[in-house]
């Protein structure tokens, strides 16, 4: 497997590789990096459909890109994945996936075509005191001593950043700045969370950070992620004939383990209580999903809260890594990631209004008609002043085809989950659907003397609380978590996001395809480039636009100096007068 940039290999088609007819694949999982892994096997790889085995322990495919209207319960999105028009693996698989609602075209197409017809972006991005704009007027407030500890940890080497929080970094000039409530807010980060994490996600959309303050960076499918996205996926299979298996549970996978070489030998799996072994030969190809953001997730509804379940068990992708981890270092460390669920948990709910009282209140922030088919907050507005750092969205409406007219779904989540409301005085993690919703319509500013009767009959709302969704971002070193193919691995692969690929950022379906797409690559050994990660950070148009969108738009004659300081720079800006260095840095405002 090799990385390649530019279009000369994106357009070419691999040739058939050697011994596809002989090789079968098995597929712990079906969330979005199994099913991509799939999706190459078939269209790259050139396997068999029938040859092609998913196992999936629950009974719907898709993992954490879901989104279902359950019985008894109703709608649930457990979360929502924020895109970018540089997401170079996930791209080339959707140019190959057709539509399942527009004859004749891809994934891509429908997509690309919607967000350029309708552009996304926010008109409020924070509100204080109960709906009132919170005037963050697409700034970053930044002081130059924030902006240099966001630029040291820039620059400071990977290996010094292992096992460091971020806190351990940036002090009150970035935290209390509007930059951390858009960053921790819009990508889920905690003070406690890795600094190398951070300085992954920095430099990986560096080309982005104009766009942060008002989201004009972020694209959006049109309904749901599983909708859009995982539903097109298994059709394209299926067409094919990818064998699904679900109700399966993979509780171990056993490995010969020699010097040189790591073979998978025998996964074994709970099928109807019923233990079975499945002998692996060296044409069986094996790719792991190890760990999970959304295992453990409990819903509750409109009158129950979810509950906080933390305990691992058999089957579980935590449980499965663990065993996987102890048969070799080169698997990983699963307990660096599952040991504390009190630092990588968040809870979502999902609000269904079910009349005309509750949209007036999101128009009036929104500053756009939620039912006009189009943006409508234009990704998460943060209530600043709340407890829980709750944030809320309604992404283009009907979020679900088979949405009732005159209804908006929409999703709220809160950050600390352990602190109690400023109107419900009670712990997020606690508190039940309505509950939930009662917070919000009083950060909303819907009349206290209304909020009660608004959350229990003109909305439904279900809680999910997720005890591992951040987990991936806990402080970690290298070898924490496996390569996607481990060095001397035969027949296995690790995808998803615990597995270890170089240079992209995790909680993104970009990291999901990209590890898909490297495992098949690898094992198979397919002649044509993987897409390198966007390289923006190399771009120094990139770099310049961003040092100035950071600092508001402040040049840097504008930066308080010393007198050495000054002037230095007064010499080197004399030296590049008349030059293209000049003409550079004054297109991108420099100077």
């Amino acid at each position: 497997m090799y990385y390649s940039s530019g279009n000369y290999e994106a357009f070419a088609r691999p040739v058939k590789p050697e011994g596809a007819d002989r090789k079968s694949a098995y597929l712990v999982g079906s969330g979005l990096a199994a099913l991509s892994a799939a999706c190459f096997l078939v269209r790259d790889g050139q396997l068999k459909g029938e040859r092609i085995h998913i196992l999936e322990k629950d009974a719907i495919p898709g993992g954490a890109c879901d989104g279902y209207l359950y019985e008894n319960l109703g709608y649930v999105m457990r979360g929502g994945r924020e895109m970018d028009n540089h997401f170079e693996c996930m791209w080339d698989l959707f140019r190959s996936i057709p539509s399942i609602e527009t004859e004749g075209v891809s994934v891509l197409d429908e997509y690309y075509w919607l967000n350029k017809k309708d552009p996304n972006y926010s008109l409020m991005r924070a509100t204080v005191n109960r709906g009132e704009d919170a005037h963050t007027d697409k700034k970053f407030g930044l002081s130059d001593k924030g902006a240099l500890e966001i630029m040291k940890l820039f620059f400071t080497p990977d290996e010094e950043l292992y096992n460091r929080r971020i806190d351990e970094f940036f002090d009150d000039e970035v935290f209390e700045s509007n930059f951390w409530m858009y960053w921790r807010t819009m990508f889920a980060f905690e003070n406690w969370h890795s600094a190398l994490e951070m300085k992954i996600y920095i430099r990986r959309y560096i080309h982005h950070v104009g766009g942060l303050p008002d989201f004009t960076a972020l694209r959006f499918t049109k309904y749901n992620q599983y909708e859009s996205m995982i539903l097109p996926m298994i059709r394209y299979l299926e067409t094919h004939g990818v064998q699904f298996h679900y109700g399966v549970k993979v509780v171990d996978v056993e490995f010969e383990i020699r010097a040189d070489r790591k073979l998978a030998k025998r996964i074994l799996v709970l099928r109807d209580g019923v233990r079975e072994a499945i002998d692996l030969t060296e044409d069986d190809l094996v790719f792991l999903t190890n760990g999970g953001c959304v295992e453990n997730s409990a819903l509750g509804s409109q009158d129950t809260p979810a509950a906080f379940r933390t305990e691992l068990r058999e089957g579980g992708g935590w449980d499965l890594w663990r065993r996987i981890a102890a048969q070799d270092p080169s698997f990983g460390r699963p307990d660096k990631f599952c040991s504390n669920p009190e630092q990588s948990n968040w809870m979502s709910a999902t609000v269904t209004t079910l009349d005309g009282k509750i949209p007036p209140y999101v128009k009036r922030i929104c500053k756009r008609d939620p039912f006009s088919g189009g943006v409508v907050t234009g990704g998460i507005v943060t209530a600043k002043d709340s407890n829980w750092l709750l944030s809320w969205t309604f992404n283009r409406q009907p979020q679900f085809r088979s949405q009732p007219k005159g209804q908006l779904v929409g999703w709220i989540y809160g950050l600390f989950s352990d602190r109690p409301g400023n109107y419900v005085k009670k712990p997020m993690r606690e508190c039940t659907g309505k509950e939930i919703c009662m917070e919000w319509l009083y950060h909303i500013g819907v009349p206290e003397a209304e909020i009660e009767q608004l959350a229990s009959e003109s909305a439904n709302t279900i809680p999910c609380m997720m005890p591992y969704i951040t987990a991936f971002f806990m402080p970690r070193e290298a070898g924490d978590r496996p390569q996607v193919v481990p060095e001397g691995a035969v027949n296995f692969a690790f995808v998803g996001q615990f597995a270890e690929t170089e240079r992209d950022t995790i909680f993104t379906t970009e990291y999901s395809v990209r590890t898909g797409m490297e495992a098949v690559y690898t094992l198979l050994d397919i002649d044509r480039g993987v897409p390198e990660v966007w390289g923006s950070a190399y771009d120094i148009r990139d770099l310049l636009n961003a040092t100035v969108a950071l600092r508001d738009g402040k040049k840097a004659t504008d930066i308080e100096l010393g007198l050495p300081a000054k002037l230095a720079l007064k010499e080197v800006l004399k030296k590049i007068k008349g030059s293209d260095i000049e003409k550079l840095l004054e297109k991108h405002g420099v100077i």
